[in-house]
């Protein structure tokens, strides 16, 4: 092979003029169909510029709805017009999927405003309490309005109950100057009902409910985007449509159809085309569901296989929102078909949070009152795949499990 084998692709004209236009953190100009949204958050923000304290917000909202495009937008303008009126906005985003411990995301923020001769807060070894001070002594020194944003922060209550947001509506008790208000942003309606009545009262939010995006209203922000990122005349009638509507099938994500647009635009570049089509979409779509869900499915530890076998195998008995209970009851049964031990019902509920994390299923926390809380689970592989098929290629457990017959509970 003569030469450097990257030069020939080096060589290619693109199609893109400009691919930062299709990244997730990318922040547009213009946020369209959000304009209810971007008032609810300025008509309470504003108070930061009139030195008061804002209220606290919880945003809610499928992903892909805009929650965290919207909130960057907004506080962006915010501290953008504090520099110019002399009034101090400092703004923290914490993803609560990569920061999930009270420690992690208190220690993150007072390093945020540390300055020089601070002494650095560490990763992990303090008391949270010689932290917590540690924040509140850097809030007071800078003044000012704080706003914090805890993105997905219903994972952090899930994984380490609500102590953080105890002590962060604290804080305006404690700071000696200074004032600090909490964003808040789930995709479970229901966030607040699993919350302490005192951490509830302290929070005394607001709430904003962002409602998914329609196929039209999809079509609008792939085509401003499309203006952006992509070359004229390079995509045929139709394509924009096909991704919007796809993306609308999925709860209108946004996300997912800017990802279909993006890896449409890269096969019809791979295949030495200068014509993006419906074709493209389509192997987009093929891609995006078996490259991001297959390899993980394929790879899952035993248990963790028997356990979304449980809850395949009941979804295809007509089975919705299915408990833990009637997960647990069909786990037990296969374990008992192949001849291995079960787990126990703790564990099981820690694989179904693993899964969850990695996107496989969709577990929502439930209150059964007196009989306290339960998880309401559904799967979140595309149709596409045989996830019971993918499962038992590499595992004969799994195949000798799916080969037995169960006692299901009925279609509800």
């Amino acid at each position: 092979m003569d030469g450097n084998i990257f030069e020939k692709i080096l060589g290619q004209d693109s199609l893109f003029t400009d691919r930062k236009a299709f990244d997730h953190a990318f922040e547009p100009k213009r946020l369209p169909h959000r304009d209810h949204e971007v008032d609810a958050l300025v008509m309470n923000l504003v108070d930061a510029l009139n030195g008061h304290i804002p209220s606290n917000m919880l945003l809610y909202g499928v992903p892909g709805s805009g929650k965290t495009v919207v909130t960057r937008y907004v506080l962006g303008q915010l501290r953008e017009k504090g520099k110019e009126m002399g009034q101090l906005v400092k703004t923290y985003e914490i993803n609560c999927r990569n920061m999930d411990t009270k420690y992690r995301v208190v220690q993150s923020i007072a390093t945020q405003l540390a300055q020089r001769g601070d002494v650095p807060v560490p990763f992990t070894g303090w008391p949270t309490d010689r932290v917590l001070e540690t924040l509140v002594e850097r809030m007071s020194r800078a003044g000012g309005v704080h706003i914090i944003v805890l993105d997905e922060v219903d994972n952090l209550v899930d994984k380490g109950g609500d102590d953080l947001l105890y002590a962060l509506t604290s804080l305006n008790t404690l700071l000696s100057d200074g004032r600090c208000s909490i964003i808040g942003i789930s995709n479970d309606l229901n966030f607040t009902q699993h919350l302490d009545p005192r951490v509830s009262s302290r929070l005394s939010q607001e709430d904003v409910v962002f409602h998914p995006y329609v196929a039209t209203e999809i079509q609008n922000i792939l085509s401003e985007r499309a203006a952006m990122g992509i070359r004229e005349e390079v995509l045929e009638e139709g394509v924009i449509r096909l991704c919007a509507a796809l993306a609308a099938q999925e709860h209108g994500d946004a996300r997912r159809a800017l990802d279909l647009l993006r890896i449409s635009v890269q096969k019809a570049e791979q295949r030495g085309q200068g014509k993006v089509n419906t074709k493209h979409v389509r192997l987009a779509q093929s891609q995006l569901e078996y490259d991001q869900v297959t390899p993980v499915v394929r790879t899952l530890p035993l248990h963790q296989k028997l356990v979304l076998f449980s809850i395949c195998i009941n979804e295809e008995n007509g089975l919705r929102n299915i408990s833990t209970g009637e997960i647990y009851r069909t786990y037990s049964e296969a374990c008992s078909k192949i001849g291995i031990e079960p787990l126990t019902t703790r564990r099981v509920s820690s694989l179904l949070n693993e899964l969850d994390t990695i996107g496989l299923i969709m577990a929502r926390n439930v209150s059964k009152g007196r009989g306290g809380r339960s998880k309401q689970v559904n799967s979140a592989i595309p149709k596409a795949i045989d996830a019971i098929a993918l499962m038992s290629e590499n595992e004969p457990l799994v195949n000798e499990a799916a080969l037995g017959k169960y006692n299901l509970q009925g279609q509800l």
